[in-house]
C-alpha cells in the first residue's frame, strides 16, 4: 500500500534454520492467520469483523513435546505456555503467522506473531513488532492469509 514500516525482528537475528528458544525471526513466506485482540483495551469497532477477542485463559503452547505445540491453547494447562493476556500492552493485537503451523515440527520454534513492540529497534522473541500506530494499520489491512515475507 506503498508504505514503509519500521519493524523491531528478533535478537537472534534473522535465520533460516529457526529453532525453539533462539529468539530469531524465521526467513520465509508466511501468512497470517487471523487477529486476535484484547476487548478491553481495544474497541472492537475499531478492528475487521474477524478479529477474536482474547479471552482470559487463552495461551499460546510453547512445549515442543506436547500435541498443541505452536497452536492456542486454554488454561488449565500444563505443559510450557505463553498467557496472550499480559499485563504490558506488546499483545494487545496480535497476528499469528504460519511459521511450523499446523502441523509442527517439534523444535522448530513457536509463538511467531505481528504485535506491538516495547520500543523502536527493541528486539522480540521471534516475533515481528511494530508501532501500535502501524499496527493498527496492519490489523485493518493484514486479512487472514496475507503473505509476510521475511529475507535475510
Amino acid at each position: 500500500m506503498g508504505r514503509l514500516l519500521p519493524v523491531s525482528l528478533g535478537r537472534g537475528g534473522i535465520r533460516t534454520d529457526k529453532r525453539e528458544g533462539d529468539g530469531a525471526t524465521p526467513v520465509g513466506i508466511h501468512r497470517t492467520l487471523g487477529l486476535l485482540f484484547r476487548p478491553d483495551r481495544i474497541a472492537a469497532a475499531a478492528l475487521p469483523d474477524w478479529a477474536l477477542p482474547i479471552g482470559l485463559e487463552d495461551r499460546w503452547c510453547d512445549a515442543p513435546d506436547h500435541q498443541d505445540y505452536n497452536h492456542l491453547v486454554r488454561k488449565p494447562f500444563g505443559p510450557s505456555q505463553e498467557r496472550l493476556r499480559r499485563g504490558d500492552p506488546l499483545y494487545d493485537m496480535i497476528l499469528p503467522l504460519d511459521w511450523n503451523w499446523p502441523r509442527a515440527v517439534p523444535g522448530k520454534g513457536s509463538a511467531i506473531f505481528i504485535h506491538q513492540w516495547r520500543r523502536p529497534g527493541f528486539p522480540t522473541a521471534g516475533c515481528l513488532a511494530f508501532s501500535r500506530q502501524d499496527l493498527l494499520f496492519i490489523a485493518r489491512h493484514a486479512a487472514p492469509g496475507t503473505r509476510v515475507i521475511v529475507r535475510a
